[in-house]
């Protein structure tokens, strides 16, 4: 038992000793090219590889361009995938720092399952340690939904400003500029974004388009393709978003209107989700050599994991019936 105690805590201190010289690295990296552009010392601009997207942060930067494992993870994605969830989440982490924590996350639930929990639990280790690992990405996903929510609540009030202003003799891309003053966060942030990626030189549709792509919502789909739609056609663009931000209000009204009525069958699946649950508890304390049988038999391991997988694709049918787009 002491040595895996020992063989515990040694893995635990490598991988937090490897998060922190990794990111420390990233941090000096960093720091030394700020100070070499301060000094007049950067060097010349290298010949740029070619990135879709342009932007985004590589997780793989300063690896080997040419080995195998480098190569595959790139063609999959991952790093790109990665920062614009961090994007749209609005948090300062670098995609590697998201990988990181997912690795060391991963790491440590495993050691826990395998060397400390009971015989039970070690067997699934295997799975339990990946679900732990998806713990940060479970958490910005979190952090991105309810900053989109957020969003959309500001939206119909901004698209009225941008209206308001227009009509004042404002032109469209100091109206976004004047967000900023007067909304909070995150929509002002967003707009400020785009207003300066537009003041540095990037086509007004190019950066309407990345503000979509950050904030992947229908009305800001409808407000860009608008703004598009009236810079090579022509039109009142102040009436277009009046009536815009109308129909978002409406569609907000419908569904609140909708969630009111499918309260029940919300509240409905939940209870019956939560019920099996319950009563295995309460026959436990009531009768645990009962109980017991789901946790030391073999067979009735596996039903208590079949109750456990019908139960979660209840609950999952039942969400799925009450949940309705609008």
């Amino acid at each position: 038992m002491a040595l895996l105690a020992i063989i515990f805590v040694v893995t635990l201190a490598v991988s937090g000793l490897t998060y922190v010289f990794v990111q420390k690295t990233f941090q000096t990296r960093e720091s030394a090219k700020v100070r070499d552009r301060l000094a007049g010392k950067a060097p010349a601009a290298k010949k740029k590889q070619s990135n879709p997207d342009g932007g985004s942060k590589s997780l793989f930067q300063g690896a080997d361009a040419q080995t195998l494992v480098a190569t595959a993870l790139q063609k999959l994605n991952i790093d790109r995938g990665l920062n614009t969830l961090v994007e749209q989440a609005g948090v300062t982490w670098a995609p590697g720092q998201v990988a990181l924590a997912c690795v060391s996350f991963t790491l440590v639930a495993f050691n826990l399952c395998w060397y400390i929990a009971p015989p039970q639990v070690k067997e699934l280790a295997f799975f339990i340690a990946p679900g732990v690992g998806y713990l940060p990405i479970l958490f910005l996903k979190r952090k991105r939904s309810k900053r989109i929510y957020a969003f959309e609540g500001q939206l119909p009030d901004a698209l009225q400003f941008i209206a308001r202003a227009m009509r004042a003799g404002h032109a469209f891309s100091v109206s976004l500029e004047m967000l900023h003053k007067e909304f909070a966060q995150p929509l002002a942030g967003e707009f400020r974004r785009t207003f300066e990626e537009q003041n540095l030189g990037l086509p007004m549709e190019s950066a309407l388009g990345k503000l979509s792509e950050r904030m992947p919502l229908l009305d800001v789909q409808f407000f860009v393709a608008a703004v598009v739609l009236q810079k090579r056609t022509g039109g009142n663009l102040a009436e277009i978003l009046e009536n815009l931000s109308v129909l978002i209000r409406e569609r907000f009204k419908l569904r609140g209107e909708i969630r009111s009525i499918s309260a029940h069958g919300r509240l409905s699946s939940l209870v019956l989700t939560c019920i099996p649950a319950a009563v295995g508890v309460m026959m436990y304390f009531v009768n645990r050599d009962h109980m017991m049988f789901f946790v030391e038999n073999e067979m009735g391991n596996l039903m208590a994991g079949a109750a456990i997988g019908f139960v979660l694709l209840g609950y999952f049918i039942m969400s799925r019936i009450v949940k309705i787009e609008v």
